[in-house]
C-alpha cells in the first residue's frame, strides 16, 4: 500500500485513508424543490393503460409488502454487496411506477424465466453473432487487455464502437440500424429494451457479470449463452444480484470520479440506476463544479416518498 507523510502527525498515513477523507457525503433528500419533468414516453405508457402514477406507487407498494419472501431476498442480497436494501426497494418502485405497466407479483417473472428456457434465440444481427461481429476491425481498441479483463469495460467499448461508426450508418456497403446496441442485437424476441423484476437489460447484464461473479455463486455469463443471459434479467434470484451490482457500480464511481458519497441518498442511486453509466456522469458532474449531484424525476420520487419505502423493510 503506498504511504503519504502527515507533517502534522509526523506519522504515515495510508493513501486511501487520505482519499477518503477528501470524499464529501452528500446529504439525504431532493436538491429540487419539485419533480423534475417526467418523460412523454413514460405518461404516454401510463395513459395506455388507464392509470396514474400514484396508482401504480401504491401497487408496487402493495406487492412488496405482501411479498416476505421477496423482501427477505432483498435483505441477503444487499448485504452480500454492501448496500443498504433501501436502493433496490427504490429501483424496483421506481421502474413499475414510471417505465414498466406495473408489478403483479414476483411469481409473475420466475414463471417468465422458465418459458424462455424452452425458446432457442442468438445475440445477432442479420444473422451475424454479436461475438463475431465485435471481431471486425473498427473494435481495435476494445481488444486492449485492460479492457478486455473487464466485462463493463469491454461491452461499454463495443457500444460506444457501435454508436460511433455503425449506429444510422452505411458501413462496407450494409445500411446499420438507427438502433442502440441492446436493441440492435440483444432482442430477438421481444419488442421491450428491458425485462424482468429489475427491468434489466441483457446488454447490462453482461456488462456486470464480472462484478455479479465476483460477489456471488454465479458464473460469469457470455453472448455465447443467451438462455442463461435471459435467465439473469427474469429470474429474480439472480436478477436482484445484478440489481444490487449496478448500485454498488453506481456508488463506486461517485466516490471515486465525482468524490462524493451517494450512499445515503436512495434518489440518486435510483437516478443512476434509470439513466445508466455512472462513470461518465460522475466525471461529467466532476466538471461542472456543482456542490451536489442532482436527481432526475424518478429518484425524486423515490426520496419524497422514503418514509413510505422504509417502512416495507
Amino acid at each position: 500500500m503506498a504511504l503519504l507523510f502527515n507533517p502534522v502527525s509526523t506519522h504515515l498515513m495510508p493513501v486511501v485513508e487520505a482519499q477518503a477523507q477528501s470524499v464529501r457525503a452528500v446529504p439525504e433528500g431532493n436538491r429540487y424543490k419539485s419533480q423534475p419533468k417526467i418523460p412523454f414516453a413514460s405518461s404516454r405508457r401510463t395513459n395506455a393503460s388507464k392509470s396514474s402514477y400514484d396508482a401504480k406507487f401504491n401497487k408496487v407498494l402493495s406487492v412488496l409488502k405482501r411479498d416476505r419472501r421477496l423482501l427477505g431476498s432483498i435483505k441477503r442480497v444487499s448485504k452480500r454487496y454492501g448496500i443498504d436494501p433501501i436502493h433496490l426497494i427504490g429501483a424496483i418502485v421506481g421502474e413499475h411506477t414510471y417505465n414498466y405497466d406495473t408489478l403483479d407479483s414476483a411469481q409473475s417473472y420466475y414463471v417468465k424465466a422458465l418459458a424462455y428456457a424452452g425458446i432457442r434465440f442468438e445475440f445477432e444481427l442479420n444473422g451475424e453473432h454479436v461475438d463475431t461481429f465485435v471481431e471486425r476491425p473498427q473494435f481495435e481498441r476494445c481488444s486492449k487487455d485492460h479492457i478486455q479483463k473487464s466485462s463493463d469495460r469491454r461491452w461499454s467499448c463495443y457500444e460506444n464502437v457501435w454508436n460511433s461508426k455503425f449506429r444510422g450508418r452505411r458501413v462496407d456497403g450494409v445500411r446499420y440500424p438507427k438502433k442502440n446496441f441492446n436493441e440492435a442485437f440483444f432482442q430477438p424476441l421481444f419488442s421491450g429494451q428491458s425485462f424482468g423484476l429489475g427491468q434489466l437489460s441483457p446488454l447490462t447484464v453482461l456488462k456486470m457479470t464480472d462484478r455479479v461473479a465476483r460477489q456471488s455463486n454465479y458464473r460469469k455469463l457470455e453472448a455465447s449463452k443467451p438462455k442463461e443471459v435471459y435467465k439473469a434479467t427474469m429470474d429474480p434470484n439472480i436478477s436482484l444480484h445484478y440489481m444490487a451490482a449496478i448500485i454498488q457500480d453506481a456508488i463506486a464511481a461517485y466516490k471515486s470520479v465525482g468524490k462524493v458519497d451517494i450512499s445515503n441518498n436512495p434518489g440518486l442511486t435510483a437516478t443512476l440506476y434509470n439513466l445508466g453509466d455512472p462513470w461518465s456522469r460522475a466525471a461529467k458532474f466532476r466538471r461542472t463544479g456543482r456542490s451536489w449531484p442532482r436527481e432526475n424525476y424518478y429518484g425524486w420520487l423515490v426520496n419524497d416518498r422514503i418514509d413510505d419505502l422504509r417502512a416495507l423493510l
